[in-house]
């Protein structure tokens, strides 16, 4: 058990852990200004020699003794303090301690703290912020329980944290790319498009999509027999499997292999060898910033065997970035003969929406008319947001964007 001594405390004193963290949250009833039991049986025990110091920032022994407190008690009830905590490392005073023993899970989760908040102005009061340039004057507000990992990649800052609502959460470059309560209208979507506008897809390449999601749709289909996944990135793969298995399940199945590296130098070896190539990349800014560029459109429409199809995440969505769109559709109607544009609802990414470019190489296929589909009771079975009524429902645009997109 370790022991904290904390002077200048008075017994009969109210401790300021205490009042404050019974004002943030009610249910706290852990007395911390008298001897007693701490989340995971920590004691505290008081010296009464030292006068008690205000002070204006905490030391690192307090910090780093209130965060453990967070990660105890949020383990040993299943619920989140660190809010309260958080705001208490900018008022607490000055406490003292004399010793601090941590365990290595314990410590991993300081470490991941410390090392976000020396990079991050995101997370300052428990809550994740969304900002970027690319959607000025908004931004996706989530509240955090506790950051699980943060590294920078070689390409990419990555996050993930838990989040009280929305499940796990991975972020780039500080951008949401899923949530585990959504992140399947995404998944399914820029899939099932895709896959369901071919009459029979054997082969398939997904481009990006290291957290699994758009695997683990392709492999529902039947009629694969060769699934790759191409991301540049490995940390993604790595973290997924890691912190969101109900994604990276994809990954465990027979037919699907992995190659590290860069999807367009992967493309320039492979001419004709695909049914489908579907394009799960992160915004385009970046390392994948010459995935929406019209090079990259001509390296698929090479790779694709007769009659292939592709999808490819849409440059955002038709509120904010129907200039990128249509830049975007002209150039792959430069390249396909059949490009159309297409959208699914998504609350945690901007705007509560993202679109998809699917294009053919085959001209007089209807991709808005899917050649294959499944039964109801399969739909329901395999799938929670997609099917043959909503394939064909996203391709129908409001007014604005139908005349811009003509």
């Amino acid at each position: 058990m370790a022991v904290y001594r904390m002077p200048g405390w008075n017994r009969r004193e109210t401790c300021p852990v205490q009042e404050q963290c019974q004002e943030a949250d009610p249910e706290w009833n852990y007395n911390v200004g008298e001897l007693g039991q701490l989340p995971g049986s920590v004691e505290l025990r008081m010296n009464e020699a030292s006068p008690r110091e205000e002070q204006e920032t905490p030391t690192p022994h307090q910090a780093k003794l209130l965060r453990v407190f967070t990660f105890r008690h949020h383990h040993a009830n299943s619920r989140s303090l660190s809010n309260p905590f958080l705001a208490l490392l900018e008022r607490f005073p000055d406490s003292g301690f004399s010793q601090l023993t941590t365990t290595p899970q314990e410590q991993q989760y300081l470490d991941n703290e410390r090392n976000y908040s020396s990079h991050h102005q995101s997370h300052t009061d428990g809550w994740f912020r969304e900002i970027s340039p690319m959607w000025p004057g908004q931004a996706m507000t989530l509240k955090v329980n506790q950051i699980l990992h943060h590294e920078k990649s070689k390409y990419q800052d990555v996050l993930i944290f838990e989040s009280s609502d929305h499940g796990t959460v991975l972020v780039l470059d500080n951008v949401i790319q899923c949530t585990e309560r959504d992140e399947f209208a995404y998944q399914e979507m820029i899939t099932h498009l895709a896959m369901n506008s071919h009459p029979n897809p054997q082969s398939v390449l997904v481009i990006g999509g290291g957290d699994g999601g758009v695997l683990r749709e392709v492999v529902k289909h039947s009629t694969v027999k060769t699934a790759i996944l191409c991301d540049i990135d490995e940390s993604v793969i790595r973290l997924s499997k890691k912190y969101l298995p109900g994604m990276s399940i994809g990954f465990q199945h027979p037919n699907v292999s992995v190659h590290i590296g860069d999807g367009f130098q992967f493309l320039k070896e492979r001419k004709e060898e695909f049914d489908v190539i579907i394009t799960d990349s992160s915004d385009p800014e970046g390392p994948a910033e010459t995935l929406f560029q019209k090079p990259y459109f001509e390296l698929l429409y090479g790779a694709l065997k007769e009659g292939g199809v592709i999808t490819t995440q849409g440059s955002e969505n038709q509120w904010l970035h129907l200039s990128l769109i249509t830049s975007l559709k002209k150039s792959c109607k430069e390249v396909f003969p059949v490009v159309e544009y297409a959208y699914t609802t998504i609350p945690t990414y901007p705007s509560g929406q993202i679109g998809f470019m699917v294009c053919c190489k085959d001209g007089k296929r209807d991709v808005k008319e899917p050649p294959r589909w499944w039964s109801v009771e399969e739909e329901e079975k395999l799938c929670r947001y997609y099917n043959r009524d909503i394939h064909r429902a996203s391709f129908v645009l409001p007014n604005f964007a139908r005349k811009a997109l003509r």
